[in-house]
């Protein structure tokens, strides 16, 4: 089966959300959004670095639906896009302000 590389990237990246957002910041003892923020700069660092590995040098160009970009913007921007929501949800969901700045 040959994935379209798109959908290739869309799935690293929805694997490592849900790694995350169904596994490692519910198991954190005292969650504060800028704990997570730290976790997900890592995380955002190894879909990088496996988008990396499978597209680095090869010339594919990925759709935006309005413009064309390369593996690293495509892949900066799908998990930005699919995050957003899950970090809104989970802050709900545990209380949490998503923009306080002190750690309390």
């Amino acid at each position: 089966m040959n994935l379209p590389s798109e959908a290739q990237i869309l799935i690293i990246n929805a694997v490592i959300l849900g790694v995350a957002y169904l596994g490692i910041y519910p198991s954190f003892k005292h969650i504060t959004p800028i704990k997570m923020m730290m976790a997900d700069s890592v995380l955002s660092g190894l879909s990088l670095l496996v988008a990396g590995a499978l597209f680095w040098g090869t010339g594919v160009e990925f759709s935006m639906l309005l413009f064309s970009t390369n593996w690293f913007g495509f892949a900066i921007l799908t998990m930005l896009l699919m995050e957003l929501p899950l970090f809104h949800w989970f802050c709900q969901k545990r209380g949490l302000k998503p923009f306080q700045i002190d750690e309390e």
